[in-house]
């Protein structure tokens, strides 16, 4: 595979979109007392559901109170 025919500078924003997303909603779920759900299970969806996960959690894996 030749890495110098990637485009970095379109990818490049996506990445540092997702490793921020990543880092504030683990953050968030070390803080927050209670989910919905199992903390172990968010954080496996957070850390390995890509950009996606984070995101599915500050919708569906905050608990409101």
């Amino acid at each position: 595979m030749d890495f110098e025919s990637i485009p970095w500078m379109l990818i490049l924003p996506l990445v540092v979109i997702q490793f921020i997303l990543m880092l504030v909603a683990i953050i968030d779920l070390i803080r927050v007392s209670n989910t919905n759900g199992p903390k172990w299970l968010w954080a496996l969806i957070i850390v390995l559901g890509n950009l996606i996960g984070p995101i599915i959690y500050f919708i569906i894996g905050r608990r409101n109170e």
